[in-house]
């Protein structure tokens, strides 16, 4: 398969993952077995370049949000501390609650990376977390249908704290998915499906945005003491290079905003037992394809 063609197909898959509750990481992963697997492609995710594609793309997709919501967050902004209707308070506005989330999930995800790096090579792992985790999120949707908050300006800090200790998950084992761990937890605390989305998005943008940068900057800055293949630096990216990465960038951008667009359609009139009835039957595919040693 033609460079330019696989970065329009894991683009798509990026875009298409990355804000559906369903792991972007995950899919990745699958689309890289695959495709080795059939011939189609000789790429590896731990390979120099394709680590580096794999971030790019990641901040394409990224993108997406903010030129989304980008009418959302100027009202917030102009509306800090006290908030539309003057009833917030500098550690209650919709932007304020977005940070705590974010730090509470920050400071136990970087103090566990180690493990988290392990985890993310581990197709067991991301089997029984896509499993388990479309059970939790089939059995939230079903359960939790009387929500308090139908607005996020309407959260609480216990509310958003909560959300933010729950997405540690989705850190720590890599197919829990963020977007279904952030949405099935606001959910248990009286989150409308809107609502727990809409700040599900919210929190993305710093989570995926320091993440990303972060293994940017783990993955090309020069560091002596790295395990051979920790880091890629010096990396040299050829005219072909860039433009497979500027491909996969743009295809990830749009993509995900037409799915950020289309999924805050959904959930207003649908649930999200359609995604997690795919968790399900995706992880036990894969969890058979494992044991029989097909992938």
């Amino acid at each position: 398969m033609h460079d330019f063609l696989l970065s329009i197909l894991l683009g798509i898959v990026e875009g298409l993952t990355e804000f559906l509750p369903v792991s972007s990481t995950a899919h990745l992963r699958i689309a890289e077995v695959i495709l080795t697997k059939f011939g189609l492609a000789n790429i590896s995710l731990d390979d120099g370049f394709w680590k580096m594609y794999t971030i790019v793309i990641q901040l394409g997709a990224i993108l997406a949000l903010p030129v989304y919501f980008r009418e959302r967050i100027v009202k917030f902004l102009g509306t800090f501390p006290a908030g539309e209707r003057g009833d917030r308070t500098i550690f209650t506005h919709p932007l304020s609650l977005t940070m705590i989330a974010f730090v509470i999930t920050a400071i136990p995800a970087w103090a566990l990376k180690k493990q988290i790096g392990q985890n993310l090579e581990n197709l067991w792992v991301m089997a029984w977390a896509l499993l388990l985790g479309g059970i939790v999120m089939w059995i939230v949707d079903r359960v939790f249908t009387r929500p308090r908050v139908t607005h996020m300006e309407e959260m609480s800090l216990p509310q958003a704290a909560w959300i933010g200790a729950v997405q540690i998950l989705s850190a720590v084992f890599p197919g829990t998915s963020r977007s279904m761990s952030t949405i099935a937890a606001g959910q248990t605390v009286g989150l409308s499906r809107p609502a727990a989305l809409e700040f599900s998005f919210f929190l993305s943008m710093p989570t995926m945005v320091v993440a990303t940068l972060y293994d940017l900057y783990k993955t090309i800055a020069p560091n002596r003491n790295a395990v051979v293949g920790d880091n890629i630096a010096p990396l040299v990216v050829d005219t072909h290079g860039w433009i497979v990465l500027a491909i996969g960038f743009v295809i990830s951008f749009i993509v995900g905003l037409a799915v950020v667009a289309w999924f805050m359609r959904w959930v207003r009139t649908r649930g999200f037992v359609p995604f997690a009835i795919y968790r399900i039957i995706l992880g036990i595919v894969m969890l058979i394809s494992l044991a029989r040693g097909l992938i």
